[in-house]
This record gives structure tokens, C-alpha cells and sequence, in this order.
């Protein structure tokens, strides 16, 4: 955890030779004292913390059951086979997490001292808000360290990570222990309490005086000044519906059973009084929109973001990027010019159920092994490409059989798919990869979503008051489940879902799955499936495939094996650090 700042334009530059001619002029020094008369270095310090945020897209769902790549050597495939290790793990966010700690403790020490503005009022509130931004960043940042790394030490305890509230100059001791989990748990809830307090729900302009939210008036009357500083030109920074997401979030987590346990005080009730908070916020049960589930293909909607307002499926996003194509390319069949890296499993296939909203399996799916498509969940069409479907700006028909004599059928080439399926979700269609009429479209990608939200709802409410219980609220988790699935299949009866109803373990497994087709190649399944410490068994769950040439079905029962220990429910502590510091225990069964 040595990551001490020197203040040369955020940067460390040793240099031991040609010192007259490399070596900064003193004016191109910038030190602590230049922070409080230059607001935007100050400021740097914290778009330092925003720029290593973890990614939403991580492609994690090569190792688990939903997706296998035919990028061989891909580090989450790699994981896969047995090489996941403390030395290598391509799922830690210990050292850029502790490096942006480092960065906003710095500048919550010294913000007060910075001169934000020459108006005094606007100064004031500035500081603030990005003290705000900071706590609550603090706050994120726990949320996945604890995700990743916290687990069952080897002393046998529940153990977080170790809890860094002050900058670490270079003098500092650094052989800090880890806290309990329960304690850091905590810690994040003060961080992120304390950015609600310093911060809007969300950045709007008011129209005047009156308008601006009490806690603030105490800063200022003045709407122009109001709207300056927390108004639109700050939205998409950390807000206070962040931070309740991000509470919600890591309530669900604690709640979950892998970390249950005697010293772990979070409960499944407080995980859906979280949530509860952002669905009563967004307006109740039934308030997700009827196009969230399809928030990256919603074209006219993409396309018409602008001033920094989310559409309304959407709580945090990063920034839209123009005229690209990027994932397009990466995960369109080869036939439409892409290199089809994501490609979806027959076990994430199987889990859409039919039309009916019953799963396959059931007596009453009326599904048919000899046309297995027909009569499917709408998502299944929407999020994954198969055998017959039609892709890209020409509507190109998509053939994946090995002996289709195309491209993009199953190991043709190096960029076909390795299962029969190409993902679609996250993409546009109406992007071309054609090298000859290249053209790229509006895109985003999301931080958090209310889709996501509301399934952790469900999931805690089932857990803490059975599949109809509603607490303190006036709804239930078969009232979520119901509103989603019915946006989803368009259903006005649900017998399946009725069925559900009276039983909490199978309300369970059917919440567990729609947040697995909810939430698909959104990089969720393999934490998912960790936190809910399932059967190593489906941990180990050999990805399969489908070759489908004519009306010939061929399974394909062995594309990938998973080859995942009992200790990988938690991730490991780096082992360089716990190589470094004596104090720094590692986590069970990891070397």
C-alpha cells in the first residue's frame, strides 16, 4: 500500500543524469502550497480518484457459466483454467483503489485551504462538493476493495482490507493491518453518509432562490451561484443517489451468504431498506422504464444525450462517446467485420426461459429441443446472437454452424465463436465495420443502473421478509420480479411467477435468474455467484455450445472446463504486499 504522492504535476520523476537538461524548471514545479491558489491542480487530485474507477464492463463473464472468449490467453480466461493466483489476478483493484485513496485523502486535508473561486459563497460551495465527490469516492472504493479482497483470512476471521483515513506521506508506516469486514463496512457508510450530506441528489439548476435545497441556503441565497456550483455543469460527478446506490450495493454484498457471519452486522433487511430508498426515489415498483432493458440499443434516446442528463434506465454513466465503434468491433461475427471476443454459452441459453415465462425444463414450457428457438423470452433475441438471426445495418443473416460454409460459424476461424452464439447486448446495429464504409455511433457505458437496484431489492426483500412481505415498504419482492418480468415477456398473466410466489427458495433461484438475464454481459455472474457462495459444483460448471447446421443439433458439451478451488469464493489479497507487510494477512488457501 506504498503509494505516497510527489507533488510534481501528480507525477514521480527521478532523474540521476543529464540534470541540466531534463530536469524541470522551478516553475513547472508544482507543490502542496500552489494547491490552494490553483483550483485546478487541486481538482486534479480528485479526477485522479474518478479516472481509475473499476470498469463496468470487465468482461469478467469469460470465467463463469455465461460466456467463454476466443481470445486464448485473455486474463479472465486464463483464470479460468487454474492460474488464478495472488501474483496473477486480473480481478484485483488493490493498487489503483489504494492509489486514488491516496489521492483524495490528500486532498481532503487541504481542501479547505484552496481558493475555489473569487466569489466567496461560490468558494464555499465548491468546497464542498468536492468534499462530497471525495468521501463518497472513498466510499466506492471500499465497496470494491471489500468485493474483491475481503473474505476469510488466515487467522479464520472475517476480515476486510485495511482502512487508509489519512495521507501516507513517505515517513509513514505501512505495515497496516487489515480491519475486521464489519469495520470497514462501516467506514464506507460514513464516507458515503458524508457525501449525502455535502451533496444534491442530483445536479439540476434551480430557477431561483427559494428553489435551492435548505442545507445549502446557509452558503448561499443566490440561484446563479447555486446553479454554478451545483447545478448541470456538475452532472455526472458523485451525487447523492450515487452514494445511496453505492450503500445499497455494498449492503446487498455484506448481507450475502459468503460473508455472512457472527461479526458481520448487516442484514438482509438493511439491504432492502437501501434499495427501497432509490426505488421509492425513482417512483415506486412499477417506475422502471419499458426500454431499460435494452438501455445500449435505445438509439434516438443514445443519440439525444446531451447536458449531461441521463436517460432514464440510468443513475451514473460515464460520458458518451461519438462516432465509435469500438465494441461493435470487438464483438460482431466475423461476417460483419468483428472479431466476435464474447461469446455466450448453451448454459446461459438454457437459463431465458420460454415466452410463457416458464423455464424450459418445465412441463408447462411447451419447448422444443428440435427448434429451440421458437417461442423464447424476448431477451433471448435482444442479448445474444444465434443460428438465424439477422445482425448489422444490413440485417445480415447470421449462420454460427461449423459446416455453414460462413465465417461465422463455430472455430472457422480465430475471431468465429467458440459456442454457436455471438453476443449482442452492448452493441449497436447500426454500427458498419466495413473498412470500406466505416461509420461509428453514439455510445455510453453505465456505472449503475435502476434495472440492477431493483433486483437487489427483490433479492434482499425475499431473504428478509419472504417473496410478499413488505417490510416498511408497500412492496415486495414479487412485486419487483413481477414489474420486471412483465417489461421483459409483456406478460399480464405470470402463472410461473405465481407459482414462485409461495415458496421463498424458489422465489430465490428465479430472482437469482433474472437478475442473470437482467444484468448479462454487464459483469456481474462472477461476483454474483461468489457472493451468493454457491455449489463449487456450479462454480465448475463446464461451459457448453451448440452447433446448429440445418435441423442438425449438435451439443457441444466441453468448450471450456472451470477449474476453481473451495478458498476462490474471496479473491486474494496481492502477493506482493503480503510479502512486504507482516501484518498484512492473506486470505485462506491463496499462496
Amino acid at each position: 500500500m506504498k503509494f505516497y504522492i510527489t507533488i510534481l504535476t501528480l507525477a514521480v520523476v527521478a532523474l540521476t543524469s543529464c540534470k541540466k537538461l531534463l530536469e524541470p524548471e522551478p516553475e513547472n514545479l508544482k507543490t502542496l502550497d500552489q494547491m490552494y491558489t490553483d483550483a485546478n491542480f487541486a481538482q486534479g487530485f480528485l479526477v485522479n480518484a474518478y479516472r481509475t474507477i473499476p470498469n463496468y464492463y470487465d468482461n469478467s463473464e469469460y470465467a463463469t457459466d455465461d460466456a467463454v472468449t476466443n481470445q486464448l490467453g485473455q486474463a479472465y480466461q486464463q483464470l479460468t483454467t487454474g492460474s488464478w493466483t495472488a501474483t496473477n489476478n486480473p480481478a484485483s483493484v488493490w493498487n489503483q483503489s489504494y492509489e486514488a485513496i491516496q489521492y483524495i485523502n490528500l486532498f481532503l486535508e487541504n481542501s479547505a485551504k484552496v481558493k475555489w473561486a473569487e466569489d466567496p459563497e461560490a468558494s464555499k460551495l465548491f468546497n464542498i462538493r468536492m468534499r462530497g465527490e471525495a468521501f463518497g469516492l472513498r466510499g466506492l472504493y471500499m465497496y470494491f476493495l471489500l468485493r474483491h479482497h475481503g473474505g476469510v483470512a488466515s487467522n479464520g476471521q472475517l476480515t476486510g482490507v485495511p482502512i487508509i483515513t489519512q495521507y501516507q506521506t513517505p515517513n509513514a508506516d505501512f505495515n497496516v493491518p487489515r480491519a475486521s469486514f464489519d469495520a470497514c463496512v462501516k467506514q464506507a457508510y460514513k464516507d458515503l453518509d458524508s457525501a449525502e450530506t455535502y451533496l444534491p441528489v442530483e445536479y439540476n439548476d434551480v430557477a431561483s432562490g427559494a428553489q435551492i435545497p435548505d442545507r445549502f441556503k446557509v452558503y448561499t441565497q443566490n440561484a446563479e451561484t447555486y446553479n454554478r456550483v451545483m447545478g448541470q455543469f456538475a452532472r455526472q460527478l458523485f451525487n447523492g443517489l450515487i452514494a445511496k446506490s453505492f450503500r445499497a450495493r455494498l449492503a446487498l454484498l455484506a448481507a450475502s451468504p459468503a460473508f455472512q457471519n457472527s461479526s458481520n452486522t448487516v442484514t438482509w433487511t438493511d439491504a432492502a431498506t437501501y434499495s427501497a430508498a432509490i426505488i421509492d426515489y425513482k417512483g415506486g415498483a412499477n417506475a422502471l422504464p419499458q426500454n431499460g432493458g435494452t438501455y445500449y440499443a435505445n438509439t434516438a434516446e443514445v443519440d439525444g444525450i446531451g447536458g449531461g442528463i441521463n436517460p432514464p434506465e440510468i443513475i451514473w454513466r460515464q460520458n458518451v462517446a461519438t462516432s465509435d465503434g469500438t465494441q461493435e468491433a470487438q464483438n460482431f461475427p466475423p461476417s460483419l467485420f468483428g472479431t466476435g471476443f464474447m461469446n455466450p454459452t448453451q448454459n446461459l441459453v438454457d437459463a431465458f426461459p420460454m415466452a410463457n415465462g416458464y423455464p424450459i425444463g418445465h412441463p408447462n414450457a411447451n419447448y422444443n429441443p428440435a427448434n429451440p428457438y421458437t417461442g423464447r423470452d424476448p431477451r433471448f433475441a435482444r442479448y445474444i446472437i444465434y443460428n438465424g438471426s439477422t445482425a448489422g445495418v444490413s440485417n445480415t443473416v447470421i449462420r454460427t454452424g461449423s459446416a455453414s460454409g460462413s465465417d461465422d460459424g463455430v472455430n472457422v476461424r480465430s475471431t468465429s465463436t467458440r459456442t454457436g452464439y455471438y453476443m449482442k447486448k452492448r452493441l449497436r446495429m447500426d454500427v458498419n465495420r466495413n473498412p470500406n464504409s466505416i461509420s461509428g455511433k453514439n455510445h455510453y457505458t453505465p456505472r449503475i443502473r435502476y434495472t440492477e437496484i431493483y433486483l437487489n431489492y427483490a433479492e434482499a426483500a425475499n431473504e428478509a421478509f419472504g417473496p410478499t412481505g413488505t417490510g416498511t415498504r408497500s412492496y415486495s419482492a414479487y412485486d419487483i420480479i413481477k414489474a420486471i418480468r412483465k417489461r421483459a415477456l409483456g406478460l399480464n398473466t405470470d402463472p410461473y411467477l405465481e407459482e414462485c410466489k409461495g415458496d421463498q427458495a424458489k422465489m430465490r433461484e428465479l430472482i437469482r435468474n433474472e437478475r442473470r438475464l437482467e444484468l448479462c454481459f454487464e459483469s456481474f455472474r462472477f461476483w454474483d455467484l461468489r457472493r451468493w457462495k454457491v455449489d463449487l459444483s456450479k462454480l465448475n460448471e463446464t461451459a457448453r455450445g451448440l452447433d446448429v447446421n440445418g435441423t442438425v443439433y449438435t451439443p457441444l458439451n466441453n468448450v471450456e472446463t472451470r477449474s476453481y478451488q473451495s478458498y476462490m469464493y474471496f479473491g486474494p489479497i496481492p502477493n506482493s504486499e503480503v510479502l512486504k507487510y507482516s501484518q498484512l494477512l492473506q486470505n485462506q488457501g491463496w499462496k
